[in-house]
């Protein structure tokens, strides 16, 4: 995508007079040489399979580590008793982020959206949101080349990935994505969804990447959530009429500066964090053998 900048995308859309979702559609289509038609049926394409990864939940199936698997459905049920404390919506989306961040690691077919450990947050927020709403595909289709716009300036002005940037580089810029979606399906403005990218990401800055065992399971399946709920109340926000006090790019560039800074050991390599607590050197162990420490 040619647009390096948040401050360059919203411009774009202003001087052309387009949605915001539009403008990044036409630049997918110039990048790849596609017809607006065969990108908006790609997009589609992610839509259904993140469905799918849903509906092809199974709560009996656990990790290859048995560290993780099954909770996505306790949370299912919590939430269907309607008991839980955040109400139907978020007790929902608590229930997706888990389904899909244990069905990641249980090896099912997954979007990585933008990464594999960071799955869970936009259909958390997504899927919830279209049955409660009724939202047509089209809509969703619309929403999601948003994400995906500001998940690409993301990577092109800092990182998208926890072994180069920490866990903010992946679940933060999930959140920072998928907050930036959510605003779009409420009718809000593009300086709104700018505005809820940049407090999501902001909220997350310095989230490490520490691995229990070098599984992408715990802590991630769990941090999928936080990133879920963080894009909620981040949109809610914009929406609200607050804006970041910090402009996106400014903020896409510190979260490089604090990745840039963080040590190995927070960089996905699992010896540091959660990854170094007496816990998590015996999970290590027993999965890996004797020689892990």
């Amino acid at each position: 995508m040619a647009f390096t900048s948040v401050k360059q995308l919203l411009a774009a859309a202003a001087e052309q007079n387009l949605p915001l979702w539009k403008v990044i559609m036409n630049e997918d289509t110039k990048d790849r040489g596609a017809s607006k038609e065969e990108s908006q049926r790609q997009m589609g394409t992610l839509w259904a399979a993140m469905q799918s990864a849903d509906s092809g939940y199974s709560p009996a199936v656990r990790s290859k580590s048995g560290l993780v698997g099954g909770d996505g459905e306790k949370m299912h049920q919590y939430a269907e008793k309607g008991a839980g404390i955040a109400g139907a919506y978020l007790s929902d989306v608590i229930a997706q982020a888990l389904r899909m961040g244990e069905s990641n690691a249980c090896m099912k077919r997954i979007v990585a959206a933008p990464t594999a450990g960071s799955c869970g947050v936009l259909p958390a927020v997504l899927i919830p949101f279209a049955k409660e709403n009724k939202t047509s595909d089209q809509e969703i289709t619309a929403a999601l080349f948003i994400a995906a716009g500001f998940g690409q300036i993301i990577a092109s002005r800092a990182s998208i990935s926890g072994a180069e940037g920490g866990c903010q580089a992946e679940i933060g810029s999930a959140s920072a994505m998928a907050a930036a979606a959510l605003v779009s399906l409420k009718n809000g403005t593009a300086q709104q969804s700018a505005d809820a990218c940049a407090m999501a990401l902001m909220n997350l800055l310095g989230l490490v990447c520490d691995p229990v065992a070098g599984l992408v399971e715990i802590p991630c399946v769990k941090r999928n959530v936080i990133g879920a709920v963080n894009a909620i109340s981040c949109a809610d926000m914009a929406l609200a009429g607050i804006g970041s006090a910090i402009p996106p790019d400014e903020v896409i560039d510190a979260m490089r500066e604090v990745g840039d800074k963080l040590p190995a050991s927070l960089k996905e390599t699992g010896t540091g964090g959660l990854a170094a607590t007496p816990t998590g050197i015996a999970a290590a162990k027993k999965i890996h053998g004797s020689h892990q420490s």
